[in-house]
């Protein structure tokens, strides 16, 4: 039986092409004037701070900083503190109406049907916990961050490490057997299966061919009573 689902953000609630179109130009448009002015707020002198030690240059300026930051947005990197910054910079966004959070149209339905079940929901995605409360908080469809019981970002693990998965079900406090990751990562599902979950890949594109887990399109597809069998 599936007490709690864990759900992806880019690809599976929401169109990758609003992060990489949308919030990700955003933030590289302002990222150099925000941290300049705002660099000795506690919030982004940590993240600052963390990424001094991921880079190894405790004594690394906010101007090295910055180019050190551009360069890994350039490789995509899923460094904790970029991701942290990222979402400080999208709130402004947010908040003055730039851009809402895209939701496709058939998620909200099913988290407000799998939450009046009684299914505890919770988030799982390599934006940070703040960008990811931002995005519900302002989606399309209002703030539906109510739905959620928790989130989960980078610092519990990488998306695609098994530890990662035993870790969310240690703080979520229930057994892997009842919880289900919703992703359309094969390799992020292949992670959380090895680590007991139940897993169901979202398909929003091309098929993934390579893939061994179950495939839906839209989330209205996902038949729960499947994963009880």
């Amino acid at each position: 039986m599936i007490r709690a689902i864990v759900t992806d953000i880019e690809g599976t609630t929401s169109d990758i092409r609003f992060v990489h179109n949308v919030l990700f130009p955003w933030a590289r448009q302002h990222l150099a004037a925000y941290l300049r002015i705002h660099t000795a707020e506690p919030a982004v002198a940590a993240a600052l701070n963390d990424l001094r030690q991921e880079i190894d240059q405790p004594q690394a300026d906010t101007e090295q900083l910055i180019t050190v930051l551009y360069r890994f947005m350039d490789e995509d990197r899923k460094s904790t503190a970029l991701k942290a910054l990222q979402g400080m910079i999208w709130r402004s966004g947010y908040l003055n109406g730039d851009f809402t959070g895209h939701l496709y149209p058939d998620v909200l339905p099913a988290l407000k049907n799998w939450h009046e079940r009684g299914i505890s929901l919770y988030v799982y995605s390599s934006g940070s916990v703040a960008a990811q409360k931002l995005l519900f908080g302002y989606s399309d469809h209002g703030d539906i961050t109510a739905l959620f019981s928790g989130y989960f970002d980078t610092h519990v693990g990488a998306k695609r490490e098994v530890s990662a998965y035993q870790n969310i079900a240690r703080q979520i406090n229930l057994p892997a057997s009842e919880l289900l990751f919703l992703s359309d990562i094969r390799q992020e599902l292949d992670a959380a299966q090895q680590a007991g979950w139940h897993t169901l890949q979202l398909i929003r594109g091309e098929a993934d061919n390579e893939s061994l887990h179950r495939q839906v399109n839209r989330f209205d597809q996902i038949k729960l009573e499947l994963f009880s069998l």
